[in-house]
């Protein structure tokens, strides 16, 4: 895959995209049904989300077998045909690969608590208690992603073993080089299958401040504090991902993206992609994921969340900057742990124009545009009325930890918000029962809106937002080379509600036009011009584009 100019992504959550067996969960016979939709709408390249076997403490990213399928999705057969009929298609299939965590039930792991001389102890973190009069206490005060300590105590051999994540899911010792050989060889065991690629989980938190010391940030009121720079893009790191790019990755044609987190600069990013220098093919950021305030804030009222459009194309702008001579990068709205860019940068009052917005505005700039399931239909976060709904790790464990002193009501809303369930739900495949994800209720709550909001009337509406997908997808395509190649410059980029940019090379110039705006604006247009995609009726006035609310347009320009 060393051109990546014509590739279009597309990722998928096995366990909502579609349900082929009527246990309420998706699987891959609900995904091998579904070829030939993602195939139909241009996509070539997909990413498919954890299936190994698992308890599921944090749907799939808790990993206890790398070498089994887990049985709610299937079997190893039926993923070898997924990958099978992906290539015959002229499809290319990227798997995600755990490479930070497993599962506390993963059989290295139970080995590892049983002895501390074991050879697996060694295969994670552990650390004895700190004795603080005459009392047993964490090795420090670090707190993980999900509001907890990164240390949990085992009795049996009066240890704490480390975890950034969920405690079900025990951070992995990059540090011992016969750990990293065995993660070397299920990387080996994907790629001979026939997998083309990875990406790679959570890779910016392998290596970890070896010292373990206190952070000197100020705590919280349970005595921890989240210092990310404790266990993130540290010196070590680089040392792994150059072993792991020498022993494995340089002997297959195959791409590899990771996933670095919004901690990152640009400037430790290239140390990772750099074309020449670097270690893997491009990073997952999120600078731009959270650009309207919600992150974080449960107090926030919905009418207080609003898109910092200013603020989004200058980071936009900020990573091609740096990237464009040095390295290929994603671009994507969000992924399975964001909620629905819908309702997030969206509109629901402007449901289609919003969404054909959304799609312009990211697929014509540099980079290999990421589509995540259910964009393409417009989905929406969810209407959940109960906190037990929101079936998440993550969720339940802010329910727990705010339960005391914020309100049911609060919760509710802040999780409607930010959740990451909103991006888990089930594919809305039509509007009748369960909406046609599966005959039997689903292990995730349906979002409230899949009578209007589903595919079937998608694929019967020539005006509809999947139809729209297929233009954009299709001209992006024709034109890859200038948005690719050729430089990007924004266009009025002090303006708040407007997203412009150009691109241009020797030979060709576009640019697009799209509106984050309730309201109408004017822009003034070249003297010579092709519109060659637009989500509404063009409409002209003097020598200006009326701009109506969301709308979105690709226009090449003949003379400047």
């Amino acid at each position: 895959m060393k051109s990546l100019e014509k590739y279009i992504g597309y990722e998928i959550y096995p366990y909502s995209f579609k349900d082929g067996n009527d246990d309420g969960y998706g699987d891959f016979k609900g995904l091998l049904s579904k070829i030939d939709y993602l195939y139909d709408l241009g996509v070539n390249l997909l990413w498919i989300c954890p299936f190994y076997k698992s308890p599921m403490d944090d749907n799939g990213y808790d990993v206890s077998d790398y070498y089994q399928i887990n049985e709610t999705l299937g079997t190893m057969d039926e993923f070898k045909q997924i990958i099978h009929e992906c290539h015959s298609r002229g499809m290319k299939v990227m798997i995600d690969f755990v490479l930070n965590h497993l599962s506390d039930e993963h059989p290295w792991f139970q080995e590892a608590i049983k002895d501390k001389n074991s050879p697996y102890h060694d295969f994670f973190i552990f650390k004895d208690p700190v004795m603080k009069d005459g009392k047993k206490c964490l090795p420090n005060n670090w707190e993980g992603f999900f509001s907890e300590s990164v240390w949990t105590y085992v009795e049996e051999i009066d240890q704490y073993y480390f975890h950034i994540f969920s405690k079900k899911m025990p951070d992995l010792n990059w540090d011992n080089p016969k750990l990293r050989q065995e993660i070397y060889k299920v990387a080996r065991f994907y790629l001979d299958m026939g997998v083309d690629g990875f990406r790679l989980d959570a890779i910016a938190h392998l290596a970890k401040d070896v010292t373990f010391s206190d952070s000197e940030l100020p705590v919280n009121e349970k005595g921890i504090v989240l210092d990310t720079a404790k266990f993130s893009n540290r010196e070590e790191l680089y040392g792994y991902l150059k072993e792991f790019k020498e022993e494995v990755l340089d002997h297959y044609d195959c791409i590899t993206i990771g996933e670095v987190g919004g901690c990152a600069s640009c400037e430790e990013a290239l140390r990772y992609v750099d074309r020449e220098k670097g270690y893997i093919t491009m990073a997952f950021n999120f600078d731009t994921c959270w650009e309207n305030g919600a992150y974080g804030d449960y107090n926030k009222k919905d009418k207080d969340i609003k898109v910092n459009v200013k603020n989004m194309k200058s980071l936009f702008k900020k990573w091609y900057d740096a990237c464009h001579e040095n390295a290929d990068m994603p671009i994507y709205w969000v992924n399975h742990d964001h909620p629905r860019v819908m309702s997030q940068y969206g509109n629901v009052k402007y449901h289609k124009q919003s969404a054909k917005m959304l799609i312009t505005t990211l697929l014509f700039m540099y980079g290999l545009p990421f589509i995540y399931q259910g964009e393409e239909i417009g989905m929406t976060n969810v209407d959940y009325e109960d906190l037990d709904d929101f079936k998440d790790v993550s969720a339940q464990n802010f329910i727990r930890s705010h339960k005391d002193f914020v309100s049911e009501e609060v919760m509710l809303r802040f999780l409607r918000r930010t959740s990451r369930i909103n991006a888990r739900t089930p594919i809305a495949w039509s509007n009748g029962e369960y909406a046609g994800f599966s005959n039997v209720e689903p292990y995730v709550k349906v979002v409230g809106n899949y009578p209007t909001i589903n595919v079937e009337d998608n694929l019967k509406d020539e005006d509809s937002i999947y139809k729209y997908y297929q233009k954009a997808i299709a001209l992006r395509k024709e034109i890859s080379s200038t948005i690719y190649h050729g430089s990007f410059e924004l266009l009025d980029k002090e303006n708040p509600y407007l997203f412009m940019y150009e691109k241009k090379d020797e030979e060709h110039c576009y640019w697009v036009i799209s509106s984050f705006s309730t309201k109408n604006h004017r822009v003034q247009l070249p003297k010579e011009y092709d519109v060659l995609l637009a989500n509404h009726k063009v409409v002209t006035r003097h020598g200006e584009l009326i701009v109506h609310p969301y709308d979105s347009y690709v226009i090449e320009v003949k003379e400047n």
